[in-house]
């Protein structure tokens, strides 16, 4: 197969990354994604080891670093505002940290020229043939591709369709988090401030573009929930319900949940699977190798993934099976450390109630640039 055509679900940080080297390349990548633009709000993203080799790579580096968070470190309170501990800034903000939004604008902007974006609009339907991939969609015709690439998140909509049910591959960690943008109405200059309350819940606030917004974020524990990961105002009633009575600046932000129109919410997971791929369909990021918020290196993960991909694709001329097969091999243990890695923090930080000895321990040892010393390979 020569320069295939590829379609590209999901249009985050791994499938307009994976779009930008699949072009560079000579193929021919089309990015559909259901929301009407690119998204807007959500969390900060931090980038580690060799992630930066990838910005580097793509020649964004300098640009990304232009929306730098540039967080310092955060205080953790306790219910009553009485400091607890403070935690130096690599801990939560990797190498280099961004707003996730900023991330998927730089990214779009690289790519949406030489690539085909599909907004408001989503893929119902898959059938493979030796010649390809029909591909049905919400709205408008059919299309056929050589391959599917499904980089559409936590819930897949391509793993659905091609590997089975969500339940079958998500392993809930047993926390759930939610993320707003607030005033910067502590006057953080450039940090964060966590509060500990408790019962295995805490919130926290930092600081974002150069102090004048700030995000806010709520962690709780809980078994899996039953709700419409469409229906925002179901959301903001589980997490009110959550919070009520609680102290510190607990009831400002209820406020400011009551109001927000970003909620970002979802349940802290990770995707096991035993493949990544499946004839003509591969899974990257999220979709197939998870690591949850709490490895601090999901968004590593989307670059470097889609990086490997693209390369190994184009070493392998198009050859899908032998590609497939190297993207796999390269990252599986990369992903295992990554994984592994957060399943620790949670039981430290959502231990109950979390040791003072816990957040003293990370304060003094903040982690190294990358524990798994992947070293990315370099590709024509």
């Amino acid at each position: 197969m020569t320069n295939p055509n590829i379609l590209i679900s999901g249009a985050g940080v791994a499938g307009p990354a994976l779009a930008y080297w699949l072009r560079r390349y000579g193929f021919a990548p089309t990015v559909v994604e259901r929301a009407p633009e690119p998204r807007a709000g959500g969390y900060a993203v931090d980038f580690r080891g060799e992630a930066m080799t990838v910005l580097e790579r793509m020649g964004i580096l300098d640009e990304v670093h232009k929306c730098s968070t540039d967080i310092r470190d955060s205080e953790v309170v306790d219910g009553a505002g009485k400091h607890l501990v403070t935690m130096p800034s690599a801990i939560f903000a990797g190498d280099l940290e961004v707003l996730k939004s900023d991330l998927t604008d730089i990214l779009y902007e690289l790519t949406k020229h030489e690539t085909e974006y599909i907004f408001d609009n989503s893929i119902t339907a898959l059938t493979e043939d030796e010649s390809g991939v029909l591909v049905s969609l919400e709205s408008g015709p059919a299309r056929r591709f050589d391959l599917v690439v499904g980089a559409d998140g936590l819930y897949s909509k391509v793993r659905a369709l091609v590997f089975g049910e969500h339940s079958q591959f998500i392993r809930h960690l047993g926390v759930y988090n939610a993320i707003i943008s607030t005033e910067n109405f502590l006057g953080l200059d450039h940090e964060g401030r966590a509060c500990q309350l408790g019962n295995g819940k805490s919130v926290n606030v930092f600081s974002v573009r150069n102090n004048a917004e700030a995000r806010a974020s709520f962690y709780f524990g809980s078994e899996p929930l039953d709700y419409n990961r469409q229906d925002l105002d179901e959301q903001k009633r589980i997490i009110a319900e959550r919070f009520a009575g609680d102290g510190w600046e607990v009831p400002r932000l209820l406020g400011d949940l009551a109001a927000a129109t970003d909620l970002y919410f979802t349940p802290i997971s990770q995707v096991q699977m035993d493949s990544w791929s499946t004839g003509r369909v591969v899974l990257l990021g999220d979709a197939c190798a998870c690591a949850s918020p709490m490895s601090g290196r999901g968004t590593s993960q989307a670059l470097i993934g889609a990086y490997v991909l693209a390369g190994e694709l184009a070493s392998a001329a198009g050859d899908y099976t032998l590609a497939f097969a190297a993207y796999e091999r390269e990252l599986r243990d990369y992903v295992k450390i990554n994984q592994d890695g957060a399943h620790e923090v949670v039981g430290m930080l959502f231990a109950e109630p979390p040791p003072q000895e816990v957040f003293d321990a990370m304060a003094a040892n903040p982690p190294e640039d990358e524990p798994d010393a992947l070293t990315l390979k370099t590709y024509r």
